[in-house]
């Protein structure tokens, strides 16, 4: 039984969601402040975590940041805002995903849903055809079975989704992937016409793989591939 920890400050919304998840067999823990969601965090150590943005206490910025600091807990964060800049900011500092409220408790069970089946150690099974195997595009190496990815002689420091996406980009080398396609297949589930976590992974990757022989270009209009830099 996988625990979720949802933290929002709204009563009506973590009871929404404690009902909804727990109909479909997750145990649910909550907080209503930042403070003490990094306190259950530390004790109930979850699977997943459902974090507002706008906390008292800590806000969900700084939970965010100090659980990226401990772990690679996938983090679906919640905002009542809609400027893009929010949802980029929280991508960035590690958010696996985002959804905006109010929301539909059947579209967080489906999110849940999906990031925990591409969990740690679940892509391999994902992608049978790579098990066991090394993808190699110039000088970019991916392990599947490890989760590792090198770049020359360096290790690659990346998230959950960004390996993820990186490897299904590695896979299908030169071929131009759309952004609905790589929600469905790196994240799971259809995004409902909006493709910025995409877009956002994509910039943290080009970050760094910007020392190597590959690179990640945009086909306007259409998507991304992973090309070797000429």
């Amino acid at each position: 039984m996988a625990t979720i920890l949802v933290v929002d400050d709204e009563e009506n919304i973590v009871e929404l969601a404690r009902l909804y998840l727990s109909q479909e067999g997750y145990r649910v823990v909550s907080a209503g402040d930042g403070r003490r969601a990094l306190e259950l965090a530390q004790a109930e150590r979850p699977d997943l975590v459902v974090l507002d943005l706008m906390l008292p206490e800590v806000d969900g910025y700084e939970v965010c940041r100090q659980l990226r600091r401990q772990s690679d807990v996938p983090i679906i964060m919640l905002t009542a805002r809609g400027e893009d800049v929010d949802r980029i900011v929280g991508l960035e500092m590690g958010a696996d995903d985002y959804m905006v409220k109010p929301f539909n408790p059947r579209e967080l069970v489906a999110r849940v849903r999906a990031v925990l089946r591409r969990g740690p150690g679940q892509a391999a099974e994902a992608l049978p055809e790579t098990r066991g195997h090394l993808v190699r595009v110039g000088d970019l190496e991916i392990d599947v079975d490890r989760r590792e990815a090198r770049l020359g002689d360096d290790k690659l420091d990346l998230r959950l989704k960004e390996f993820d996406l990186l490897l299904d980009l590695a896979e299908h080398k030169e071929m131009v992937l759309t952004r609905e396609k790589l929600l469905e297949r790196v994240w799971g589930y259809d995004y409902a016409g909006d493709t910025r976590t995409v877009d956002v992974h994509v910039a943290q990757l080009r970050k760094k793989l910007s020392a190597g022989q590959v690179s990640i270009e945009t086909v306007r209009g259409v998507g991304y591939r992973l090309v070797e830099r000429g």
